[in-house]
């Protein structure tokens, strides 16, 4: 099992670094916006991208996860898959920019601003058909090209950024020729194996797979970014554009998910027949949940520190965006029950029962927008992060019940409800508002940390031979 474990986190952290570094850099642009664009019009790129997000899944329907599950033919799946979402990306793109006032107008972003759909088709499609090559280099395992590619294609994109919008002065244009660009320097990049032939026969099987995870990966998406065009109607471009920057902020969780998400998908697949593999997916699950809760405890801690830190005289972050703060823990632990999700999706993709995830996300889509309709209204940008939140816990419970059926899996349920417990005992006096600054906040933060392993210690949660490896490294690194 530890073998097993090494080597997950070896390609956790390959991939990590790079996630870690492409989306720090990005991450750079939205204090740079907050200083730059106005909320209003930071509101109008913010929605514009949450409906490239959800397109991005109608553009690539599942086809790189069905290329995945059939890498064993690999050469005939990715010619297959890779010819099949060239030529529907086409027409999708082409669908939009015949229109591009009407599309924009339907957006609710105005249809003055039909300029911004164009460079959404055009970006789009050059998303979808590098997605493939991406999955390629995925089960290849070569993480460091992956890396090299992401890192290089979004330092040009924040270079870009900062020249189009300080020097060129060309507002919310700028940002989005800029993703055009680093797109096309992407695309260039990757290699790929198409030699332009079609198996019909294994385009079934791909389809089969992948066209269940369509309605899946829509909800799944829904509940990401729908608050964004719900915002935009119910409260205005200005309060989507203060939610947007502060729920960015959510970003270090994201990191932590996303590079785990990269590694965690090929690791359960190879090691699906494998003796002994169920124990090793619940000890992962295990001690995902212990190191997340403690850094979202950390991060909720200090984040609103990090966003009022002067640098050069300026805040990180633009002080008309800080009314956004408060939402930055509940987004945060909304990520963390994203990424407990993300590890329960193993019986299910390993039984390839995908409609499971279907109902899932779709049940979490639901949720998310009920609860945007029913919390804008009363709360503002307040209520989003909670309908997140809600959303996927709904997800998560859904596909635990269907996974246990499929592919049962021992997930240690006692110790990750000490985790929770623990978590929610030391944050108690900062959730009931006991502190309010100075230096009995910055050490009670700090205590709440350093308290969270001696009390899981105190707690029973830690195992014999876990407590007896600790004690090895501990006499190794002194």
């Amino acid at each position: 099992m530890l073998k097993d474990l090494k080597a997950l986190g070896k390609e956790s952290l390959i991939y990590g670094l790079s996630t870690v570094g492409a989306r720090l850099l990005n991450f750079l642009l939205m204090p740079f916006y907050t200083h730059y664009l106005l909320p209003a019009e930071y509101g109008v790129v913010a929605t514009v991208f949450s409906y490239m997000a959800f397109l991005n899944i109608i553009y690539q329907y599942g086809m790189d996860q069905a290329y995945m599950r059939h890498y064993a033919h690999k050469e005939k799946a990715f010619s297959t898959a890779y010819s099949t979402v060239l030529v529907t990306s086409v027409v999708f793109s082409a669908a939009l920019a015949c229109a591009p006032s009407f599309w924009a107008a339907l957006g609710g972003i105005g249809a003055e601003r039909g300029n911004l759909v164009l460079y959404a088709a055009a970006i789009l499609f050059l998303d979808s058909i590098n997605v493939l090559p991406f999955a390629d280099l995925r089960m290849a395992h070569k993480p460091f090209y992956f890396a090299g590619v992401r890192v290089f294609s979004i330092t040009v994109n924040v270079i870009l950024n900062i020249v189009f919008l300080t020097r060129l002065h060309m507002g919310i244009e700028g940002v989005f020729l800029a993703n055009l660009i680093s797109s096309l320097i992407s695309v260039a990049a990757v290699p790929k194996r198409f030699n332009f032939s079609f198996d019909r026969e294994l385009f079934g099987q791909l389809a089969a797979y992948s066209l269940p995870l369509l309605p899946a990966g829509l909800g799944a998406m829904a509940v990401q970014v729908i608050d964004r065009p719900i915002l935009l109607r119910l409260a205005g471009e200005s309060a989507v554009g203060i939610y947007q920057a502060n729920y960015r902020l959510g970003i270090f969780m994201v990191l932590i998910v996303s590079m785990f998400d990269q590694a965690w998908r090929p690791f359960f697949l190879e090691r699906a027949d494998k003796p002994g593999g169920p124990a090793v997916f619940a000890r992962v699950l295990t001690y995902f949940t212990l190191v997340l809760v403690w850094l979202g405890m950390a991060l909720s801690f200090f984040i609103p520190d990090l966003a009022r830190f002067q640098v050069a005289g300026r805040a990180l972050i633009h002080e008309s965006y800080w009314p956004g703060l408060p939402i930055v823990p509940v987004v945060l632990f909304a990520y963390l029950v994203n990424g407990i999700y993300v590890n329960l999706l193993a019986p299910i993709i390993i039984a390839k029962k995908t409609k499971a995830i279907m109902v899932a996300t779709l049940a979490g889509a639901l949720v998310n927008v009920a609860a945007n309709f029913a919390l804008i209204p009363t709360f503002g940008i307040y209520g989003p992060p909670w309908a997140a939140f809600a959303s996927y816990c709904v997800m998560a419970l859904v596909i635990y019940l269907y996974g246990r059926s499929y592919f049962p899996v021992p997930y240690e349920l006692k110790r990750l409800a000490i985790v929770v417990v623990t978590a929610l005992a030391l944050c108690a006096p900062a959730l009931a508002g006991a502190f309010h600054g100075g230096w009995q906040w910055t050490a009670y933060r700090l205590l709440a940390l350093s308290a969270y392993p001696v009390v899981l210690l105190a707690a029973g949660f830690f195992l014999p031979e876990e407590k007896q490896q600790a004690r090895a490294l501990l006499v190794r690194f002194t």
